[in-house]
């Protein structure tokens, strides 16, 4: 894999570092710089922006392995987060030019904008199968006129990257302070809109929300109140919520447990509703007893098969994880409520004592299907269950 793209030394502008020290060699686009962050790929076919901007890509850098990355462009309603968080992109051709009514900008100055790398003209389909192959690897990429003297700087900081294990992201990326959240789904023509009067409220712990969560919950008569991640359980119940929201976000989960089931434990036994996605579900999963594991290479895409074992309905769904909960330490009172078709593994669970759930999908399915969206209509009649008590 010493060099992927043949090209002349003059032409290369951009370079991936693995951590066997193999360089492949591409042309950069966006910022110019080093980067250096876990590598995963991601097979979904559409919403790159919405994956680039994803906080649970927090010290990751996505390799498409889809062609086609840009012909969308980008615009201000796409972020799943005001500031993108992930390294940097890794695709096989360069930006395609933007072709989509609601463009604003194209991905090469959109990446210019955000500070972050992407790297092309590389073989993506050898970096996803050496992924299949090996695990998540920790690599560097480079953009620069001078690659030759920034390589050695790259190795230097590749060398000292930790890696994800054992690393709490979501004190990174969460919100500093609670905002009151009230916006609606997308709709055509006005975009996004405030949602009025709501019914229900919402106190959604921000381990690296996605905007789009936020918006299904406004869709079923909640409003939202976002916590900070390290939140106490006063602050929370001052809100008086009728269900508690905990949000996808970064890092290895067990990392993160160990100050948020503490404060989980004692939500649990309020009696208020509670519904958990992806970060939030494994965090869940802590709380009631369950442990986490690293996986090879992760599930990210928006093609994964899942089954809800009650009805055996298939629901293709979107997901983006490197953790998951293992399905052999739940205990007896913690129900399994959905799998994995690629590879059998855990992808919801329910309390048979109080009214909590969570999948490690993401059933808001920005990007990707929406066969899931029934999850936040059970919500919806959790709590209206809850107010009535």
């Amino acid at each position: 894999m010493d060099k992927i793209l043949n090209s002349s030394e003059d032409k290369i502008t951009g370079l991936i570092l693995l951590p066997d020290g193999t360089v492949i060699k591409g042309q950069g686009f966006g910022a110019k710089g080093i980067r250096v962050g876990e590598l995963c790929f991601n097979t979904s076919m559409t919403g790159y922006q919405e994956i680039i901007s994803d906080p649970s890509y927090c010290n990751q850098i996505v390799c498409f392995t889809f062609p086609h990355i840009g012909n969308v462009g980008s615009n201000p309603e796409d972020y799943e987060t005001e500031t993108p968080v992930m390294e940097g992109i890794i695709t096989k051709w360069p930006p395609t030019k933007p072709s989509n009514w609601r463009s604003q900008s194209g991905l090469d100055k959109w990446l210019v904008n955000e500070d972050l790398v992407g790297i092309t003209g590389v073989d993506t389909r050898a970096l996803t199968r050496l992924i299949r192959n090996k695990g998540a690897l920790d690599i560097a990429i480079i953009h620069s006129s001078n690659w030759v003297e920034d390589l050695e700087k790259a190795k230097e900081m590749l060398a000292s990257f930790s890696g994800l294990m054992n690393k709490d992201l979501a004190k990174e990326v969460t919100r500093k302070s609670p905002v009151n959240w009230n916006k609606s789904l997308w709709d055509w023509p006005d975009g996004y809109s405030d949602s009025g009067s709501l019914k229900y409220k919402v106190a959604s712990l921000d381990f690296g929300a996605k905007d789009n969560i936020l918006r299904c919950l406004s869709s079923v008569g909640a409003i939202s109140r976002v916590f900070p991640a390290e939140s106490t359980f006063d602050e929370i119940m001052d809100w008086k919520p009728d269900g508690i929201f905990l949000s996808n976000g970064p890092g290895d989960p067990e990392a993160t447990a160990t100050y948020i089931v503490p404060l989980l434990k004692k939500l649990i036994a309020t009696g208020i509703p509670i519904f958990g996605i992806c970060l939030g579900h494994q965090l869940l999963a802590f709380a009631l007893g369950a442990k986490t594991v690293k996986m090879g290479h992760g599930h990210h895409g928006a093609n994964h098969p899942v089954k809800e074992l009650d009805t055996n309905k298939v629901e293709i769904t979107t997901m983006n994880h490197g953790f998951m909960v293992d399905r052999n330490s739940l205990p007896p009172d913690i129900e399994e409520t959905h799998v994995s078709l690629f590879d059998g593994t855990n992808c919801g669970l329910r309390s048979r004592t109080h009214p909590v759930y969570s999948v490690q999908f993401h059933p808001e399915a920005s990007p990707g299907p929406q066969d899931s969206f029934y999850l936040f209509k059970r919500f919806e009649s959790l709590m209206e269950t809850y107010q009535k008590s």
